[in-house]
């Protein structure tokens, strides 16, 4: 496995000051992985960085604060601010262990406290790609993903051809363009990544307050990340709106940011409603659920029709709509719709239900969902499948240079 060399934090650093003087200097892998692209560096490679030094490290990459992020590799978008730092895995069933970040735009905003979906499919290509497992046979290969953000293990599997990965297929993952071989991502196992409960609150629903918009009732969900789902109705929408037009409604992002405040708030995340941005920025994430209906594709402007789709999901996170949907999203909402007594389930189509595929439809097209589960009660949930498909492929192979000046507070130290 082609690891870093580096044996110690203070030999790293000295290898740093001795080759590239005045610049820190650490080689990343850019990838796609379904609707998102990440970097990708070796835990090994920054191991000299304690967390405020790793923190600027990473703004400096990216450019941020900043809302061009002209000066870094970020692309003023938030699916386009997202490290990933891998590194041989800490436990015994896993094959890689994997820490998520994603990176805010034009704010000093790291968070840690969440996962990105399309990014664990791009995270099991890295895992083939730099022999964090090892096949000869062909066929599917199983990549066992240790999530270091909330200590949970999530699989993948990927079709490998002649001991490498392959990325052409005639999969669909919309949102993209073009095709490619599909991922499998299944999060079975990931439920109570924050709060050690499927359903946190002990309810199937519970209502909110939430000022200008008055009392809603919201279902919060914690698998493969924690959500709060909410009607669009409850906040005035259709539920089809334009990410970018929600985003400019005057009101509207201090509310859901008060709403996912409140909910973290009542987990115990945060001290206030207005102190969450700061205590727990990722999570949760707000997912604003209506049922089927037509849309307009983000971006690309085709028209799309409410027979596609089983039920519609805009989503929200670290202040911002986003263009597409989350890849964990889509598991958890799979999971919530399936669960009699949530809002989803009061808005998902009957034949969803029934066939186990939850069809979501978002800005830029639609996620499918495999749910299977059995459950007794609400603190009685067996998952035994909560999977989707994802595309990936390597972008880039190369450096990033990064003044030191905007990580160390001292001369290399």
């Amino acid at each position: 496995m082609n690891q870093a060399k580096f044996t110690t934090p203070a030999l790293l650093k000295e290898q740093w000051k001795n080759l590239h003087g005045e610049l820190i200097v650490v080689p990343v892998a850019w990838y796609r992985g379904g609707t998102s692209k990440v970097f990708f560096v070796e835990r090994d490679e920054i191991a000299c960085l304690n967390q405020d030094e790793l923190l600027r490290w990473i703004r400096a990459v990216f450019g941020s604060p900043d809302r061009r992020q002209i000066d870094g590799v970020g692309g003023a978008d938030q699916v386009t601010s997202k490290l990933a730092i891998v590194g041989t895995p800490t436990r015994p069933d896993a094959d890689i262990d994997y820490s998520f970040f994603q990176v805010g735009i034009d704010n000093e905003i790291v968070a840690n406290d969440l996962n990105c979906g399309n990014v664990s499919a791009a995270v099991a290509l890295y895992a083939v790609d730099r022999g964090y497992i090892q096949t000869t046979a062909d066929g599917l290969a199983e990549v066992r993903i240790h999530n270091t953000n909330d200590e949970k293990l999530f699989y993948s599997k990927l079709e490998v051809r002649n001991g490498r990965a392959v990325t052409e297929g005639n999969f669909i993952c919309e949102g993209v363009p073009g095709t490619g071989a599909p991922i499998s991502l299944d999060f079975r196992d990931a439920v109570g990544g924050r709060t050690d409960k499927l359903f946190p609150t002990g309810n199937l629903r519970d209502r909110f307050d939430v000022p200008g918009y008055g009392e809603m009732d919201v279902s919060v969900v914690d698998i493969a990340n924690l959500i709060a789902f909410v009607p669009a109705a409850a906040f005035g929408l259709q539920g089809n709106e334009d990410p970018v037009e929600m985003q400019n409604t005057h009101g509207l992002v201090k509310a859901i940011e008060w709403l996912r405040g409140a909910v973290a708030q009542r987990l115990g995340l945060a001290s206030s409603p207005t102190d969450a941005i700061f205590q727990s920025p990722g999570t949760p994430f707000v997912a604003l659920i209506s049922a089927p209906q037509d849309w307009t594709t983000f971006g690309y402007g085709i028209p799309r029709h409410a027979v596609e789709c089983d039920l519609m999901g805009r989503g929200f996170t670290v202040q911002t709509f986003t263009k597409a949907y989350w890849g964990t999203g889509s598991v958890c909402t799979g999971v919530v719709a399936a669960t009699p007594g949530t809002i989803v389930n009061d808005l998902v189509s009957a034949s969803a239900i029934e066939s186990g595929v939850v069809r979501i439809a978002h800005p830029s097209g639609i996620v499918s969902v495999e749910i299977e589960i059995d459950q007794a009660s609400v603190g009685n949930t067996v998952i035994k499948k909560a999977a989707l498909l994802r595309t990936a492929r390597r972008i880039m192979l190369g450096c990033v240079e990064v003044p030191k000046v905007r990580v160390f507070l001292t001369d290399w130290e």
